[in-house]
């Protein structure tokens, strides 16, 4: 197989696949250490079994660029093809601000084919392609230079498998008429907001159950420091200070060094310079911030009156549609939403789009009273009022 590691003859292989129908697309990265995953492979093929296969290697070709790949995202006559396509995507879109258009995912379209939710990757290969993956350098470190043939032909894999399953799902797609869906999917994967990490909104990630605004104010800074600090370092989260950490520091409010040493959960590497500098200046802006700007919790969902009988129905008929459309329920909504409908809330993702044909329209009709639900054996079936 063939390791690209020159400006030119990627420039050379992408303007092959713009001949080409479709090009199967995967990467291998690294995040463990870092903010930001470092991108250390790319595999790409081009259709049919015999399709050429090649990696792209950034670590063993420094001075490439990867413009030539960005060019061939922003050409609309070849179908990018990628599985699980989230963190792909964000890499791209980090460094080169491109997203490839157009878009398939095909763990995305195994969901609305009636794969299950967040189908793997190797269980589309073994029930698609009827193949088998070799999975000893599933948990390598590919920042390691050379790589093995081992290495090489798992990460080759997760392309060319990729064929068969594109071409089997998108058929499949066609034939049920879910194209839409599909595409209502794949528009958050290509949606810059998906990506971007506000550090004054970290802080809503943040799991508590106090209520309290003082303490929420302190939460907000120490979160927006932590975020932004890690961005700018490019360190994970966690290396700055850990969650709990985060609200042992908000509860205690330390005022100087001192104080701060004292804390339980707090790393090392938090109790002194930069970071140790950061925390403190973010607890004295919360502790500053005038009562009328306090940030107020989200009681919203604990201030629902929801009907328990209705919600019990609702799941009833969401699960009766998921059976029948073959997908899977937690797809089309979420335990939540269905207390949220029952409690009369509207404006939810299962009441828009391609679930609202699927399940919504059917769930606000049996809320309206016109409609019921009728068992016969082991199916549930609709029943016009």
């Amino acid at each position: 197989m063939q390791t690209i590691t020159t400006t030119e003859a990627l420039a050379a292989f992408c303007e092959a696949a713009k001949a080409e129908p479709y090009v199967t697309i995967d990467t291998e990265f690294l995040r463990e250490r870092t903010y930001w995953s470092k991108l250390c492979l790319i595999q790409m093929a081009l259709p049919g079994k015999t399709g050429e296969a090649v990696l792209v290697d950034p670590i063993e070709g420094p001075d490439m660029s990867l413009e030539p790949l960005y060019d061939l995202f922003r050409h609309e006559a070849t179908v990018k093809v990628f599985h699980a396509a989230r963190q792909d995507l964000e890499i791209f879109f980090v460094e080169g601000r491109a997203f490839p258009v157009p878009l398939f995912d095909t763990q995305v379209a195994a969901m609305v084919c009636g794969f299950g939710e967040q189908v793997g990757y190797e269980t589309l290969v073994k029930k698609i392609a009827r193949e088998q993956l070799d999975k000893t350098s599933r948990f390598t470190d590919w920042s390691r230079r050379p790589l093995s043939d081992a290495q090489k032909t798992y990460a080759i894999a997760d392309v060319t498998h990729l064929r068969v399953i594109y071409e089997w799902l998108s058929a499949q797609i066609e034939k049920n008429g879910r194209q839409k869906w599909v595409e209502e999917e794949l528009a958050i994967l290509t949606d810059p907001e998906t990506y971007t990490v506000r550090p004054e909104e970290a802080w809503l990630r943040i799991k508590t159950r106090t209520t309290s605004g003082r303490f929420l104010a302190v939460v907000k800074e120490l979160a927006r420091f932590r975020e932004d600090y890690a961005q700018k370092n490019n360190v994970p989260r966690s290396r700055v200070m850990k969650d709990d950490a985060l609200l042992e520091i908000a509860s205690t409010r330390p005022t100087n060094a001192e104080e701060l040493g004292r804390s339980r959960l707090l790393l090392r590497e938090g109790r002194r310079g930069d970071i140790a500098d950061g925390i403190l200046a973010a607890v004295k802006a919360g502790m500053e911030v005038k009562n009328e700007d306090l940030p107020k919790p989200d009681l919203s969902r604990e201030q629902l009156q929801v009907n328990p009988a209705l919600a019990d129905l609702l799941r009833v008929l969401l699960k009766a549609k998921s059976e029948s459309l073959g997908v899977a329920a937690r797809l089309i909504a979420s335990a939540s939403e269905l207390d949220a409908i029952a409690a009369g809330e509207r404006d939810l993702p299962s009441l828009k789009g391609w679930r609202l044909e699927a399940f919504g329209a059917d769930a606000l009709r049996l809320c309206r009273g016109e409609i019921a639900l009728s068992a016969k054996g082991n199916d549930v079936r609709v029943v016009k009022l």
